[in-house]
């Protein structure tokens, strides 16, 4: 799984969502991912809420096809 299928797979699960994934670490290194999600699907959502519905939306690539992430949620305020 590559930064732009993660990409869509969370636009995909997550209403109006807009993502950007990045490889920090290594760009040749596919399991390791910087996400960052602006939805408002998150608005009046904990943090944790919002770590929740992304990490739903990835389901089982984050144990099978994902190492890490370093996720950043927002809304489009």
């Amino acid at each position: 799984m590559n930064a732009d299928e993660v990409e869509a797979l969370i636009e995909s699960e997550i209403p109006d969502a807009d993502a950007t994934v990045t490889t920090p670490r290594d760009p040749d290194d596919d399991k390791h991912y910087a996400v960052e999600v602006v939805s408002p699907a998150f608005e009046g959502k904990s943090l944790v809420d919002q770590h929740q519905l992304v990490h739903d939306a990835l389901g089982e690539h984050l144990t099978r096809d994902i190492h890490a992430i370093e996720l950043t949620t927002s809304t489009p305020e």
